[in-house]
């Protein structure tokens, strides 16, 4: 007679992996408020402007001469800015729409 066909490796369910402390998203990172969020991207967006603004100032003076360098830094200052001021109009319109709720 035949022996049943017999699987080298059974195949098991999958068991969920234990949740350890580094794999925790939050343990990771700091808890941090919406306040000083806010004002670390403030002052990033400060600096990359500041950054920009000296680039340019390097160039138009001759102590650089590294155009796509300038570039770079005013397109990225540009790019925080827009997005920045994104982000005031969407708090902006959400402080709005609070106010139109009535209770």
């Amino acid at each position: 007679m035949t022996d049943p066909i017999q699987m080298p490796n059974p195949i098991e369910p999958v068991k969920p992996a234990a949740a350890t402390p580094q794999a925790t998203p939050t343990a990771a990172v700091e808890a941090k408020d919406f306040k000083s969020i806010l004002l670390d991207s403030l002052d990033e967006v400060n600096r990359l402007q500041t950054e920009a603004d000296r680039g340019v100032q390097q160039l138009l003076t001759g102590e650089t001469d590294n155009v796509a360098e300038v570039l770079a830094a005013v397109n990225k200052a540009g790019v925080a800015f827009d997005l920045l001021m994104e982000i005031r109009n969407k708090l902006t319109d959400a402080y709005r729409e609070i106010q139109e709720m009535r209770l």
